[in-house]
């Protein structure tokens, strides 16, 4: 067996939905793109990613994807352009192998992370949904076994702009047997506490998070650490900048709160100097950047260090949440998974089955490769580079 066939689609879905909710920086924006100024980031309008049909000589295919919440064209480019020729006759089962022949492949000029490894990360993702489809075992069995059948999941945000409306999607959440939130804060610690005060005083039994979105210095971090001990909460995320990693230590030394990183960095090699330097009691590798061979590398490691896993997953549609769950399902010092309401039901969307999360759990997909079937008509509808109108 041997590949045949590379096809990518970069999507972009249009279905009304705003990740994290409105924003300022979104009004009489007349592009797909806007600047976030809560968050100093890119957005986009649409939900959008990429997906790529990897294809081999005896009939068998995958499915993989990256998370690619803007430009999904960038990494489509680098596997079709840079990718496509070198894969084309390699043995697909040899997923180790062609992920390393990949990473060498830029290496020396300097693409150790970002667009390069998302575009491995798709490539890397379809290679297993071809080994499990090819040994008729589910993904998570290939990685050693499945700790668990259910997956613990939190309700990533809440997405009002207004405390009272915030309060009373909480409600709707706990009435569902969530007791999980995320709270995607980052405004100023006076009102990040106030938001948090409120909400634990009006839902004591429900356990809160705080995603700073590294819009704090390491001292105000501190200072906000120690604000919200009061409330019990379960982890704070992004404190700091990524690449501030003594600032990130003296954030964990100088902590009661747990603190947990890494949604923006990708490889062993970035997650291994942030262990050594103990700069986190929590890593959060996102399996749509990461993939599925290298994040379950970063969790073995993390394991020597007592850390736990709790996997980033922000946009990332059908296929990213399935190869999520298996790898969830495989590690030992997995904590919890991020569950997006707001994208869930548009990540299903693309697919033939569905993925379930309720009460507070996920499914685990158990038949062979990633467990789910993608519909490749939507697929193509969504792509970008579909002639208008076919």
């Amino acid at each position: 067996m041997h590949i045949t066939n590379i096809e990518v689609f970069p999507v972009k879905i249009d279905k009304g939905i705003i990740y994290l909710g409105e924003s300022s920086g979104l009004k009489g924006a007349d592009k797909d793109y806007y600047l976030r100024p809560e968050y100093r980031s890119f957005y986009s309008k649409k939900l959008e990613s990429l997906l790529v049909k990897v294809s081999t000589s005896d009939g068998t295919y995958g499915w993989g994807e990256c998370l690619a919440p803007v430009a999904p064209e960038v990494p489509a480019a680098i596997v079709q352009t840079l990718f496509s020729s070198f894969l084309i006759g390699k043995n697909p089962l040899q997923v180790e192998v062609i992920w390393n022949e990949l990473y060498d492949s830029m290496r020396e000029r300097g693409y150790f992370s970002g667009f390069m490894i998302d575009a491995i990360t798709a490539v890397d993702i379809a290679l297993w949904d071809i080994a499990g489809k090819t040994y008729g075992s589910p993904v998570y069995q290939l990685l050693g076994g499945n700790y668990r059948n259910r997956i613990p999941a939190y309700v990533s945000g809440l997405p009002e702009p207004k405390l009272e409306d915030k309060k009373v999607l909480a409600g709707k959440w706990q009435q569902q047997n969530f007791d999980k939130i995320k709270l995607h804060l980052g405004y100023g610690m006076r009102e990040d506490v106030q938001i948090i005060s409120h909400l634990k005083e009006t839902f004591p039994d429900m356990q809160f998070m705080v995603d700073a979105h590294w819009h704090y210095s390491p001292k105000e971090a501190i200072m906000l650490s120690k604000m919200l001990e009061p409330y019990d909460v379960l982890f704070l995320e992004a404190p700091v900048l990524p690449e501030d990693i003594e600032g990130n230590r003296l954030v964990v030394e100088n902590s009661n709160i747990p603190i947990a990183i890494g949604e923006a960095i990708r490889t062993k090699y970035q997650f291994k100097e942030r262990l050594v330097r103990r700069t986190a009691d929590i890593l959060q590798p996102d399996v749509g950047r990461a993939g599925i061979t290298e994040a379950k590398k970063i969790a073995y490691m993390a394991e020597a260090f007592n850390v736990r896993i709790a996997p980033h997953l922000s946009v990332g549609l059908g296929i990213c949440i399935a190869a999520s769950l298996h790898v969830s399902s495989s590690i030992n010092n997995f904590y919890m998974l991020e569950f997006q309401p707001t994208v869930f039901p548009v990540a299903n969307d693309i697919l033939s089955d569905t993925l379930h999360c309720e009460s507070g759990f996920y499914e685990l997909p158990s038949t062979p490769g990633l467990g789910v079937t993608v519909d490749e008509e939507k697929v193509r509808y969504y792509a970008v580079n579909r002639k208008e109108h076919e």
